[in-house]
Formats: structure tokens, C-alpha cells, sequence
């Protein structure tokens, strides 16, 4: 068993500012990561990081931005201190050796991007997530932050007492990847979930092959609410071979898109009269496929985007690397012909719900970035403030737990008495089914089943390993079955085709009843590898178990909102119901299967309350 005080899961860019604010606070801390930090998502992000720095802009702009980009479901505590703390932890950055791109004069660059009033977005090329990685995980050498480096982390060690709120997380169980054995690793003062995002739930996502949903899905079944996850970006423009993210960065420096027709349609065709190409992410998608879906696509399924017209030069200067992925993935040379374009799943609004802390309803688990839901985002995430949110949540996750008094939280975690739930009538019994994949019983299985006997932090360790093990060896030992990838493939299916961009109530009934039969099938998956080292089948077997849970709480959401708003647009309802709908989502897991609760949404800001208004473009 391995002991620290606090315990990083995942080295993206949240994991690893967590890490080196909680070695800031004076905490021993350490990183539990499947895959080395500076091969972590977050050095895919291209676009850039949102903070207010220049004369004319300020905090407050940056806020009112995000929450109408939002589209008004975001809670203002959590938008402010995103916007204030954003100006100096940038700079903070700077001063660590980030090489982000700069003027003739020497000031750090910024340029504009999609929904912002002002031009905040400052870059390092179009390679902004590579650099940054670069630069924090220098900054956890020189610490000496210990890295266990190819672990995957299977469970969270988290006491059963009946009401997830008087839970406390002691540590996690992971698997060593290299020798196959199981280990635990005991956090004396918190546990902070840092994974990433859950795009392998769908077959066409910007996300790697890494981002299976492994945060959420513990900590769902540990009793932690998952907040709007019915909240998915696709990003407008990616590539259609791969899902390959082509940065907004293009537009934010002046490309353009066109229809089969070689119209400007984000204005012809009235999508965003004012912002074109710079709209919201949320408004270029739809505009996009409708364009597609209306007969007027390039070869029925895609659109271009031209940024020949901004010349080699500025084009080699500050978007280089999309030279490089439009002619490696789709054979096209960006300096003389336009680049094909589609919406693909890109970002997770919603996550695990947490305060301004990161802090979870479990005492002692937190999670920063995209796995966790503080609500910055709301029902939208503005291109360049997924970064700032890494560094700035990352940062206060790790203070906190590591016992820094950052303040009381204003926002609330946890199912509470009195809240709103949800009585639809759902087309199957979620959850249950499929959950134990090795013969246990649905309660079994969870990481906390209510019994309120376990609380002693080496007991629930060591009862956390033991499982863990048993389920690797009932994997490893079973011999037939059907393996993940065949149960994967149909979930991604179901996923794209009926929980994408435009939703109908039909269609996410439909996903939910594959979703079970995902569930049910998955009883029966088996391992086909039998190596001990390096099996990542194995892997990868565990992790569709998350997806299929993470799936479901996106699909949940999606069907009883009953509105659109922000990315998630219904057919039935083509409006935004703030009378009805100016609350958030939540799904629990507790006693064996998910409930659905809301809680109000947060306008009231430090010095203003915001007012929802027409979002328009």
C-alpha cells in the first residue's frame, strides 16, 4: 500500500495544477495516472486560455460572457471566481516559462473567439494544451511530486453509511499496468479526481482513446450527483475522417465557412447575423448540419472551412499545426484549398458535481476540469475557458484538500430533503442490470453500499483492494463471453445517432434501451488477453464499464429536459424555459439505482444578479 496525503488521479492539466497547488499548501502529494502527464487530452486543446489581461477588459466582462454563453445554467459564484482568478494564474503561467504567442512589442497575444465581446483568448500558437502540459509537469519535477506513472485507478475506498453526504473517500484501488498487479493507495486528507472527459461514448468525439469517463463513473457509483450532463459540446469544426479537433483559433483569426454552394451561410443564411463564424460553438454545430441536412453539405456530410485568405505567413505564425492535421488526416493543403469541417462530440459540460473548492458531498474527494461540474459552463462552454478552468479549479482543488481556508463555499453539493425530483415515467429501470460484471450483487458492487459498517480508513482500503482483485481475476479466469469492444461499438452507436446534436424524444428512448442492453450484455464480457503485464484489454474492459454508466446519466438528462438550451436542443421543444428550467440536473446513484433531482440555478453574483436574455449572436 502506497500513503500520501493527497492523492491526484490523472495528470491532464487540472491533475497537474492540483498537484502543485496542494504542494504549494505544504501537503505530500501524488499522482496515480494511466497514461505519463504530458500524454494526457489537455495537450490536444488548441485554442487558447480566456483571461482578462489588457486596458479595456476586465473581470466582470469575462464573466457576463460566460454566462451568456452559458446560455444562463451556469452559477454565478463559480463564473466569478473563474474570472478573477483567471488574470493571475495566466501570468502565474508566464512567469513558469509558457511560451505563449507574442505581439511585435512583446505583450503576451490574444485573439478573439467565439462569444467573447472582447479579444482575451492568449495562446502559444495553435499548440496552447501541448505547452501548457510542458510547462506545469516542469513545475512537478522541480517539486519532486511523486508520479505513479501507469497506474489505472479502478475504485475509489469510500465508508458505506447510508447517506452519501456522511461519506468520507480514504484513498483508491488501481491497477499497475506494467506488472498487473493491484495496489492501493491511502490519501490521509483527500482524493482529487482529475480524468478528463468521457468522449469515447461516442464513435465520433475529438477526445483520445484515454477519455473513457473513469472520474465520473467512481464517483457516481460512490454516491456523487453527476450535474447536466445532458450538456454535450460538439465542436463545430473537426476533421470528418477522425474527429480530429481543427482549433477555433481558424476562425478566431478570420477563417471562414461555406456551404456546398460557396455561400457564407453563418450570415446568408441567418444564423448569426451579427458574429458569423464567431458565434457560439453551440450555434455553429446546428448551423453546420442544418446545412448538411437541407441538401446543401459537401458530399452530404460536411463544410468547408477557408483560411487561405489570411496568407502563409500569419498562417505559419499562428496555426502551423492545423497545416499539419488537415494534410496528414485528410490529404488537403490549408495554404491553397479549404479544409472539410463537421461537428463531432468535443466537450462534457456537465460532470461531477462539486463548489467553487472542488469539492465534492463526499468528505475527502474532490475533482477539477472537465470530469468535474462547479457550474462554469452551464449549458454552453465558451471556446478558451476550458484551460482557465483547469488551472484556476485545479489549483483551489488542490489548496483545499490539502487544508488551505479558501473561504466558505456558496455553492451547494449533495441530494438534500425537500429538493425537486424528477416522476417521469423512464422506457426502462436504469441502472441495476449489467452494473456487477462479476457475478456480485448489483449492491455488491458499488463502491459504498449503505450499510454504514465500514469506516475505518484501512478497512475500507483494504476491503476496496480485495474486490478490485477478485473482479481482475474473474476477468482474467473467465474464458468466453463477448468482449468489450463489441459492446462498446453499439453504445458509441447509439450515442451518435440518438444523443448528438439535434435530440428527439424517440431517439434518446431508444439509446436508453440499447444502453441497458449494454448493460446486460456486459455480465457477460470477458477478457481475451491473458497477459498479466501490459493487458490493455483488460483495461479497456474496465473502462467501457464507465462509459456505459457515464452514457446512461447523459441520455437521463437529456430526456427529461425538456427544453433547448444551449447545446442541448429537443425537437419537441424549440425554446428556452427559464419559468420551468433554470435548474440543474442531477443524477444520483444510491441503493442500486440512479435517481433524478434539480436544484436552482445561481444568478446572483458578487455585485450584480444576471438576468437571462436572448442569447443571440
Amino acid at each position: 500500500m502506497y500513503e500520501h496525503d493527497v492523492i491526484v488521479v490523472g495528470a491532464g492539466g487540472a491533475g497537474l495544477r492540483a498537484a502543485i497547488g496542494a504542494h504549494e499548501a505544504g501537503a505530500d502529494v501524488a499522482m496515480v495516472t494511466k497514461l505519463h502527464p504530458v500524454r494526457s487530452h489537455t495537450g490536444a486543446a488548441e485554442g487558447g486560455i480566456n483571461a482578462a489581461l489588457r486596458e479595456g477588459d476586465d473581470w466582470e466582462l469575462h464573466a457576463y460572457d460566460t454566462m451568456k454563453g452559458s446560455d444562463y445554467l451556469g452559477d454565478a459564484p463559480a463564473i466569478e471566481t473563474l474570472a478573477q482568478d483567471a488574470p493571475e494564474d495566466t501570468i502565474t503561467l508566464e512567469h513558469w516559462g509558457m511560451p505563449f504567442s507574442r505581439e511585435d512589442d512583446g505583450t503576451v497575444s490574444q485573439r478573439p473567439f467565439g462569444g467573447l465581446s472582447f479579444p482575451r483568448t492568449t495562446y502559444a500558437g495553435a499548440e496552447t494544451g501541448h505547452h501548457l502540459l510542458h510547462t506545469m509537469y516542469e513545475q512537478v519535477v522541480k517539486r519532486g511530486i511523486q508520479v505513479y506513472d501507469e497506474w489505472y485507478v479502478m475504485n475509489l475506498a469510500v465508508t458505506d453509511e447510508p447517506d452519501p453526504n456522511d461519506r468520507t473517500c480514504h484513498g483508491v484501488v488501481a491497477y499497475d499496468v506494467q506488472s498487473g498487479t493491484v495496489e492501493g493507495f491511502k490519501a490521509n486528507q483527500g482524493v482529487i479526481l482529475a480524468t478528463g472527459g468521457p468522449g469515447q461514448a461516442f464513435d465520433h468525439t475529438t477526445n483520445a482513446v484515454s477519455c473513457t469517463g473513469d472520474g465520473n463513473a467512481m464517483a457516481y457509483r460512490a454516491g456523487v450527483p453527476m450535474e447536466d450532463m445532458e450538456f454535450v459540446q460538439f465542436h463545430p469544426t473537426t476533421l470528418p475522417s477522425t474527429g480530429v479537433l481543427i482549433s477555433e483559433g481558424v476562425r478566431g483569426e478570420g477563417g471562414i465557412l461555406y456551404n456546398e454552394g460557396g455561400e457564407r451561410f453563418m450570415f446568408e443564411h441567418g444564423y448569426a447575423n451579427n458574429d458569423g463564424e464567431l458565434a457560439s460553438r453551440d450555434v455553429v454545430s446546428r448551423a453546420e448540419l442544418t446545412e448538411v441536412n437541407n441538401g446543401r453539405g459537401i458530399e452530404d456530410e460536411y463544410v468547408h472551412l477557408d483560411m487561405r485568405h489570411l496568407g502563409s505567413e500569419r498562417i505559419l505564425d499562428r496555426l502551423e499545426n492545423i497545416l499539419h492535421l488537415a494534410e496528414d488526416f485528410e490529404g488537403v493543403d490549408g495554404l491553397v484549398e479549404p479544409m472539410p469541417v463537421k461537428p463531432g462530440q468535443h466537450y462534457e459540460m456537465g460532470g461531477i458535481e462539486t463548489d467553487e473548492n472542488g469539492a465534492t458531498c463526499i468528505d475527502g474527494l474532490y475533482a477539477a476540469g472537465e470530469c468535474a461540474c462547479v457550474s462554469v459552463h452551464g449549458a454552453n462552454r465558451l471556446g478558451g475557458n476550458a484551460l482557465p478552468e483547469l488551472i484556476v479549479f485545479g489549483k483551489r482543488a488542490g489548496r483545499h484538500a490539502a487544508g488551505d481556508d479558501l473561504g466558505e463555499a456558496e455553492i451547494e453539493t449533495g441530494y438534500s430533503e425537500g429538493v425537486e425530483e424528477e416522476d417521469m415515467e423512464l422506457p426502462i429501470t436504469p441502472g441495476e442490470a449489467g452494473i456487477a460484471e462479476t457475478g456480485a450483487t448489483d449492491t455488491e458492487d458499488v463502491a459504498a453500499d449503505g450499510s454504514g459498517q465500514l469506516s475505518d480508513p484501512d478497512g475500507v482500503l483494504d476491503r476496496t483492494i480485495t474486490e478490485e482483485r477478485e473482479r481482475v481475476e474473474y476477468l482474467m479466469e473467465k474464458d468466453d463471453g463477448i468482449q468489450h469492444a463489441e459492446i462498446r461499438a453499439k453504445l458509441q452507436k447509439a450515442m451518435t445517432e440518438d444523443v448528438n446534436v439535434f435530440r428527439t424524444e424517440a431517439g434518446l428512448k431508444r439509446a436508453l434501451k440499447t444502453i441497458r442492453e449494454c448493460r446486460e450484455a456486459y455480465r457477460d464480457v470477458y477478457v481475451d488477453d491473458p497477459s498479466r503485464t501490459f493487458n490493455t484489454d483488460l483495461q479497456m474492459t474496465i473502462e467501457t464499464r464507465n462509459l456505459i454508466d457515464v452514457a446512461e446519466t447523459i441520455t437521463l438528462g437529456a430526456l427529461v429536459r425538456n427544453e433547448f438550451r444551449g447545446a442541448h436542443w429537443r425537437q419537441e421543444k424549440q425554446e428556452r424555459d427559464d419559468e420551468n428550467w433554470l435548474k440543474h440536473t442531477l443524477v444520483s446513484w444510491n441503493g442500486g439505482k440512479p435517481s433524478i433531482w434539480y436544484r436552482p440555478v445561481i444568478l446572483e453574483g458578487e455585485n450584480k444578479t444576471y438576468e437571462p436574455k436572448v442569447r443571440s449572436y
